[in-house]
């Protein structure tokens, strides 16, 4: 039985980032991963857990495994699956684990806890984890744990497809980034209907591109898809949690219009998303703001919401699962695709002019305490009638970033100025 407890609430977590834990892959990661593993079987005597693609995964997964095992757990391993894969998978266990770093660089690894509903673990479970990573939670040589695989990807597959379900066959871009998704959605979206052109969909080991799923690092899909007549482009990061799309012109959906088309098709009242988010979806849409980082999403869904979503890609369906699930979502948009123009569909959306600038910072946390903010990641968000600003600590990354949003593109660069004005005096301040 799961004893971790679950509660909202302010406690400093200081190993645990906005997504679980991230780190230059090392000995200490190595280290850390039983440790964590052993914290957490001494809370979940059954635990569902997954790896992503990176060369290092492997690696990390037997530590964790290792760590589990002498706690005593028993381990169902779903091998190479995505986060969200794993996550329906743990509705069947008293925990889940993936390793991965998600969409950070390739030097990056980490592990991700995660609740039998799907939802990452709160800031209190995290806290209380750490408060037993020193402890002595071995079992003796005759109540070792057990390791067992199961075959996590059909049954996330069957229940996608159980959902979703296209009016007629359409073409599509499916880029995986040679991520956990290649092991899914490919499979997924053929067996829905879908003509696919694959890009990166195979498991090397190394990304083809950043693992970000990023307008910056996708140049080549707008010319595939038109040149293919693809209905739309999907595309993923290397844990397949998040789903970034391209419309048939071959446009780039940037993520608060994605957030729009889906709550519009889905036709949700009551939506929850973070405070970095358009201001825009309040036009369609009962809105709830939490801090940015799906668990946050997640658990303000457990009491309020029909929809939950990121602007990053991370898309939350709480009638499935409340892990952001990537596949689930780029099986829905060809769903879409195959019963409108996507393109049209867009460009009716109410839009204002939203920018986005991250800046690198060797101790952001440190930057934003001299800002005034209580929680780093959380940030300090100014508001004004025509727009606001949003400056934060990333939770994956030594960077803040700064989001700004106007009416007019003119009070957008207002705001973008002046929260960068006020991150320089921060930093200042600091010499």
């Amino acid at each position: 039985m799961n004893t971790f407890f679950r509660h909202k609430g302010a406690i400093e977590s200081m190993l645990f980032g906005s997504s679980g834990i991230r780190q230059e892959f090392g000995p200490d990661l190595v280290d850390l991963a039983f440790r964590i593993g052993s914290a957490a079987a001494a809370g979940a005597s059954e635990i569902a857990l997954g790896r992503d693609t990176r060369t290092t995964s492997e690696l990390l997964e037997h530590s964790v495994v290792a760590g589990m095992l002498a706690t005593g757990a028993t381990v169902y391993s779903c091998g190479i699956a995505p986060t969200p894969t794993v996550a329906y998978a743990t509705g069947s266990a008293d925990a889940g684990c993936m390793i991965t770093a998600s969409h950070n660089p390739e030097p990056y690894n980490g592990v991700k806890l995660l609740n039998p509903d799907g939802s990452s673990f709160t800031v209190r479970q995290q806290a209380a984890l750490e408060e037993a990573l020193n402890g002595a939670h071995w079992k003796g040589w005759d109540e070792m744990g057990r390791l067992l695989p199961i075959d996590a990807v059909d049954a996330h597959r069957e229940a996608i497809l159980d959902k979703v379900s296209l009016s007629h066959p359409i073409r599509a871009v499916l880029d995986c980034g040679n991520g956990a998704g290649s092991v899914t959605t490919p499979d997924l979206l053929a067996e829905a209907g879908v003509a696919l052109t694959g890009l990166n969909c195979n498991v090397a080991g190394k990304f083809a591109r950043p693992s970000e799923p990023l307008e910056s690092n996708l140049p080549y899909i707008g010319e595939i898809v038109r040149r293919r007549g693809a209905a739309c482009a999907v595309v993923h990061d290397g844990d397949a949690d998040r789903m970034m799309a391209f419309d048939e012109r071959g446009r780039y959906i940037d993520g608060d219009r994605l957030l729009m088309l889906f709550v519009k098709y889905l036709d949700c009242k009551r939506v929850v998303t973070t405070v970095d988010a358009s201001m825009a979806i309040e036009e369609i849409a009962d809105v709830h703001r939490t801090p940015v980082g799906d668990s946050f999403v997640s658990e303000e869904l457990i009491s309020w919401g029909d929809f939950g979503g990121e602007p990053s890609g991370s898309w939350i369906f709480p009638g499935h699962s409340l892990c952001p699930d990537g596949v689930y979502a780029a099986a829905l948009l060809c769903e879409i695709a195959s019963e409108c123009s996507i393109a049209e569909e867009l460009d009716r959306m109410p839009r204002y002019t939203l920018l986005r600038r991250s800046c690198p910072v060797p101790d952001p946390r440190r930057v934003m305490a001299a800002m005034g903010a209580e929680e780093p990641a959380h940030g300090i968000r100014f508001e004004d009638e025509d727009g606001w600003y949003l400056v934060r600590a990333s939770g994956t990354e030594p960077k803040i970033r700064i989001t700004a949003e106007g009416r007019t593109p003119e009070k957008a660069e207002e705001m973008l100025e002046a929260a960068s004005a006020a991150l320089k005096r921060a930093r200042r301040s600091l010499e």
